[in-house]
């Protein structure tokens, strides 16, 4: 399950040195090849570089002087549906966003100013859709800007102009509702790739490439293998299985990494008797020809809505190419990326009963507890995972992993629905009653924790009274930034998570934050603006996001 269900309307100075790479690689968790792509002066792609660390080596703004951070400029989109849930990218002092209904930016990355905007005419059915105001922000490369639309197209704008060059449709969302773009696109050598979501609707989900440079399609992948043992009768049909965060690609061994959501029906596995393979897995892939190298399904025949959309953590130990990989039924496995090996499986969810545990050694599940029909059921983590879609990050300086958690439950009465039956949008979930509850016996709990991400050794955890819902930001001056839904963006000393400042930005945080040096000085940007599904299938353990702001805005901060 992507989220959950919303009103729509609503809710440096140091460059990389080589000092710098030869300290990460002393650390023996350096990431990998392509030193260009790498984070450092600009913040290049989705997570910053194609590690997933989301990390910035630059430290101008340091745990001395954050407590000097103000307000540099501000630019708002003028659309808040759903907020803005997008991690900007900014790239040699241009800085390029996107917002609800696919509106595109590009701004003067040290000052705010618009250099260009680009609004896209949308099929109003993209309205209709359960996630059809969701957009997570562009791609840049290539001279182009790339667009994953909510209504079913791959677009690529000039860079410099912001002129439209090409529109490839991809999907139809009026025959497949579930068929939009909410990711942008990744590129992988010369083609991009993206998935559409639609794990919890009854639809067969696939995964698309195009040639960058002119947008025409290269190949299309099924991501639910024809296979009646995976898949007995008709199920494949309906089966979900969605590719909607951004996959990650590796080019030291020229690899498409990319995780799969739940299976459709969610919680009805016995419907669908077998592994249900390519759901709820981890897929490395052949960019040029779509080809899958090896796959890890990380919940066989899923009862429980746990996708592996996830990001990945590309990290080197002792030789070898590691990819650490959260789950959302809480459990982070390690894997060699170039052979899919598991190496280890550590628990992140403090509270676990839908397994009793996973093999550490080959990720089977042990001890599995599925809904049964017409019986009530406690299910732990829940549906929102034991974390959202945002994204933890990871510093080469002290080796950990910081990332927000949640610990929460849903309780479900499992009866069939008929896909027939389902209107537009609607999810195939096979429940007749579900509610999002707190642990049994419990509060529910939240917290924004570090961990050794290779064997989930905890080093520091603050805990929240509601979750952190932003992606994290690390940076070399040794903080870690974090935003809340209450409108709280924070900086926290990377070693002991004491908090060293704050800023009110007025509005739930459910974007990225990032940071790069433009103009002889360090930004660091927050999208701001609270959206998604989240907040109200939620709102019964946390009442406050019942009522809360919305909004929409790019706030810099700097030194004075």
């Amino acid at each position: 399950m992507t989220s959950t269900k919303n009103d729509h309307r609503k809710m440096g100075l140091l460059k990389r040195t080589g000092l710098a790479a030869a300290a990460a690689v002393l650390l023996g968790l350096a990431g990998g090849a392509n030193a260009a792509d790498e984070a450092g002066k600009n913040w290049p792609g989705y997570h910053g570089d194609w590690r997933g660390w989301r990390y910035s080596p630059l430290d101008q703004i340091s745990k001395k002087n954050v407590k000097k951070l103000k307000v540099a400029w501000i630019h708002q989109p003028g659309e808040i549906a759903q907020g803005l849930q997008a991690t900007p990218i900014e790239l040699d002092g241009v800085l390029y966003y996107s917002a609800s209904n696919n509106r595109t930016f590009a701004v003067d990355a040290a000052s705010g100013k618009q250099l260009w905007q680009f609004i896209p005419e949308l099929d109003a059915i993209q309205e209709k859709s359960l996630f059809g105001f969701y957009n997570r922000g562009v791609t840049v490369a290539r001279g182009k800007v790339f667009i994953g639309s909510s209504d079913g197209h791959l677009i690529a704008l000039d860079q410099k102009t912001g002129k439209q060059l090409w529109k490839t449709k991809l999907t139809d969302p009026k025959s497949c509702h579930g068929c939009n773009f909410t990711s942008p696109p990744q590129l992988a050598g010369s083609v991009l790739i993206i998935g559409p979501t639609g794990g919890d609707l009854a639809q067969r989900s696939k995964l698309y490439a195009v040639n960058a440079d002119s947008g025409e399609p290269a190949w299309t992948l099924d991501l639910l293998k024809d296979d009646p043992k995976s898949w007995p009768g008709d199920t494949i049909k309906v089966g979900g299985g969605g590719a909607w965060l951004p996959g990650q690609y590796d080019e030291k061994n020229d690899t498409f990494f990319v995780g799969t959501s739940n299976p459709a029906p969610d919680f009805n596995s016995a419907k669908r008797a077998g592994d249900n393979l390519y759901s709820a897995s981890i897929l490395a892939i052949e960019p040029a020809t779509g080809k899958i190298k090896w796959h890890h399904q990380e919940s066989p025949n899923d009862s429980w809505d746990n996708d592996s959309a996830y990001e990945f953590l590309m990290l080197e130990k002792n030789g070898k190419d590691l990819l650490t990989h959260l789950n959302k039924g809480g459990f982070v496995t390690v894997l060699d990326r170039k052979t899919g090996e598991v190496q280890d499986v550590w628990q992140f969810a403090e509270g676990v009963n839908w397994v009793k545990s996973i093999d550490r050694k080959t990720g089977a599940l042990i001890g599995r507890n599925p809904p049964e029909v017409g019986k009530s059921g406690v299910f732990c983590p829940s549906v929102l995972g034991a974390r959202s879609w945002n994204a933890g990050a990871y510093s080469p300086k002290t080796r950990l992993w910081y990332t927000n958690g949640h610990e929460i439950c849903n309780r479900v009465v499992m009866n069939e629905q008929k896909p027939a039956d389902l209107a537009y949008g609607q999810p195939y979930f096979d429940f007749t009653e579900f509610e999002v509850i707190a642990p049994p016996g419990k509060k529910a709990g939240s917290r924004l924790a570090a961990y050794d991400p290779i064997t989930g050794k905890q080093a520091w955890k603050i805990e929240f009274e509601v979750p952190g819902l932003s992606n994290v930001l690390a940076t070399g001056g040794g903080l870690i930034f974090n935003g809340s839904p209450r409108g709280i963006l924070s900086a926290y000393d990377d070693q002991t998570g004491k908090e060293l400042w704050n800023f009110n930005v007025g509005s739930g945080m459910r974007g990225g934050i990032v940071s790069y040096w433009a103009g002889g000085k360090q930004y660091i940007v927050a999208s701001t603006g609270f959206g998604s599904l989240f907040p109200a299938f939620s709102s019964g353990v946390w009442p406050e996001f019942k009522g809360a702001r919305g909004g929409a805005a790019l706030i810099a901060f700097t030194l004075d």
